[in-house]
């Protein structure tokens, strides 16, 4: 799995983290005016929103390898074409599509880690995949910058298209193939079987995925309060923001591989409630830092409970989701956290805008409890579901 799947994530989050400092430049010499800007910006995720149900409903009729290939191909191809677009219109659209290519490929990788994370060690295969996105996006953004720097704004989006198409060449040498549901669900007769499945899962979908909801946006939240409160509640420069969310990366990072291991060996609960509760904590002490030096110690907490959730979500996915309607629903439940990572910075914008930033954190913070507690209290412990048999579980099958 390491060359087949983890390397080639690995690249691929580093092409989604080059183009975090030079992105919004690039929109930038487009138009300046701050809305074109906006609306540049949300592109991506207006493609995502859009693409990860049908995303789902694609893993129906190919295998996740095939799916796998057309999400990246969309999204290298994307960036490949974006430095030519010749106005604001085609470079929304390719933004469009290239978070349309996201939602394929990461619908798709979802499925494939359901299918091969079985016995009992689904947490750790699957925590260690969000250490290796986060060791891309750690990267990829210092790269960016000074590639864009160096080479001009276009050379980071030429770099990002190299390496995804590499990372791709990569797992469709190296992967074994696998399928989810290709033949039980194909015909016409079976779709009363789908749609069977996913009643029977509602309230699995409701009440995780609203627990869902809340995570994801604090997660999202934290990720735009640290760097504006440093920047422009306590004045800080870039340079020392960029200490404070380096460090809090790095301690996301660190704590990748014991998140997994949490899940697997004591219950998803046991990663889940400290990741949303530390951040809560973290969160709550934002109004009350001074300095650089407090502004870094609630960097470094909130990184901590972010890095014991790493691929929690994921992973609690990948247990409820039903054996006869796997793609189908975890296309739903990206969706639902999806919604939540856009809505987290919007309702941190809102606040901020209303009342001001120490709102804001309390606001999120709120968000966090409330997290800990619906989880807490509503959602079932699903630490095992994995070691059943597939055929009895996921309903993901080795390829013939």
């Amino acid at each position: 799995m390491l060359l087949a799947f983890y390397v080639p994530t690995a690249l691929l989050a580093f092409c989604d983290g080059l183009l975090i400092p030079t992105m919004p430049l690039f929109a930038a010499a487009f138009d300046d005016r701050l809305s074109v800007v906006g609306l540049i910006l949300a592109a991506e995720a207006f493609g995502l929103l859009l693409c990860d149900l049908p995303a789902g409903r694609l893993l129906r009729f190919v295998t996740p390898k095939t799916a796998i290939l057309l999400g990246g191909g969309v999204y290298g191809l994307s960036m490949l074409l974006t430095p030519l677009a010749p106005s604001v219109a085609i470079l929304v659209l390719m933004r469009v599509a290239a978070g349309g290519g996201l939602a394929l490929f990461g619908v798709s990788r979802h499925a494939y880690l359901a299918g091969a994370s079985l016995g009992g060690k689904r947490g750790r295969m699957i925590s260690i995949y969000g250490g290796v996105n986060r060791l891309g996006l750690f990267v990829g953004p210092l790269a960016g910058g000074f590639l864009g720097s160096w080479l001009g704004l276009a050379a980071p989006f030429v770099l990002a298209a190299v390496l995804c198409f590499v990372g791709i060449w990569m797992m469709m040498a190296l992967l074994p193939g696998i399928e989810v549901n290709v033949r039980e669900g194909q015909d016409a007769q079976d779709r009363g079987a789908v749609a069977r499945a996913l009643r029977a899962s509602r309230r699995d979908l409701l009440v995780a995925g609203t627990g869902q909801l809340f995570g994801q946006a604090v997660r999202a939240g934290r990720k735009v309060l640290l760097p504006l409160i440093g920047a422009q509640v306590l004045g800080l420069d870039v340079a020392a923001v960029g200490i404070v969310v380096g460090a809090a990366g790095f301690a996301d990072m660190a704590l990748s591989y014991p998140a997994g291991w949490l899940m697997d060996r004591y219950g998803r609960k046991f990663a889940i409630l400290p990741c949303f509760g530390i951040q809560a904590l973290g969160l709550a002490l934002l109004p009350f830092v001074s300095g650089f030096g407090g502004l870094l110690a609630a960097g470094i907490i909130i990184g901590l409970g972010n890095g014991l959730g790493s691929g929690n979500m994921m992973t609690l996915g990948a247990d409820l989701a039903p054996r006869a309607a796997m793609g189908e629903f975890l296309g739903l439940w990206r969706l639902i956290g999806d919604v939540g990572w856009v809505g987290g910075p919007i309702v941190v914008g809102a606040v901020a805008q209303a009342l001001s930033f120490s709102a804001s954190s309390f606001v999120m913070a709120g968000v966090g409890v409330a997290a800990v507690a619906w989880f807490g209290l509503l959602v079932p412990e699903t630490r095992g579901r994995d070691a059943l048999p597939v055929a009895e579980n996921t309903g993901v099958q080795a390829a013939s």
